[in-house]
């Protein structure tokens, strides 16, 4: 499977943007760690990743707090290494206030895709209880001009995870940055 990793690290003059190499990404803390390497002060990071037109997922590493984490497809990206990674710790999470709006998330998902998860597997859900549909924090991009149902949107039913991103960059203003190193 073929992944796109970029690592957009907010600078005094804007957004650095470099893309990343996950070979060595085995769990959220080394994800989190090649962020904080990219930070200059505590400035953000925010890491892209997207698969193959199937998935995309933005984890944001604001200094030492813990990393906040969105992903467009919880069940098709818990069916992929580097997915999984981030949808594990989403669902081992849940109910716990750090991801304040994730229950709300999960219970709207659930109501909302219960007959579509259903057909995807008998359990209702993607993989071992993540749900069908956007998954984790839809406000992490808030402060930078992209609200949470801009964010959910470029994730609904139709959406290309490809493009959704170089529209986020966009947004985030380093979209032909971004662009230059796809």
């Amino acid at each position: 499977m073929a992944y796109f990793a970029a690592v957009l690290a907010r600078s005094e003059d804007g957004w650095d943007v470099s893309e990343t190499e996950l070979d060595d990404v085995e769990t959220l803390a080394d994800l989190t760690d090649l962020a904080r390497e990219a930070a200059q002060d505590d400035d953000s990071v925010l890491v892209f990743i997207e698969q193959e037109d199937a998935w995309f997922a933005i984890v944001r590493v604001d200094g030492e707090e813990d990393p906040r984490i969105f992903v467009s497809d919880g069940a098709t990206a818990a069916r992929s290494s580097y997915g999984s990674v981030l949808t594990d710790e989403l669902v081992d999470q849940a109910g716990e206030s750090e991801f304040g709006d994730l229950d709300d998330l999960v219970a709207e998902l659930e109501d909302g895709a219960e007959a579509e998860a259903q057909e995807d597997d008998e359990d209702g859900d993607g993989r071992g209880g993540v749900p069908v549909g956007p998954l984790g924090d839809a406000h992490l991009l808030t402060e930078f001009g992209l609200a949470a149902e801009e964010l959910l949107a470029l994730s609904g039913e139709g959406a290309v995870p490809g493009d959704a991103l170089e529209e986020i960059a966009e947004a985030l203003g380093c979209g032909e940055v971004l662009e230059a190193v796809r």
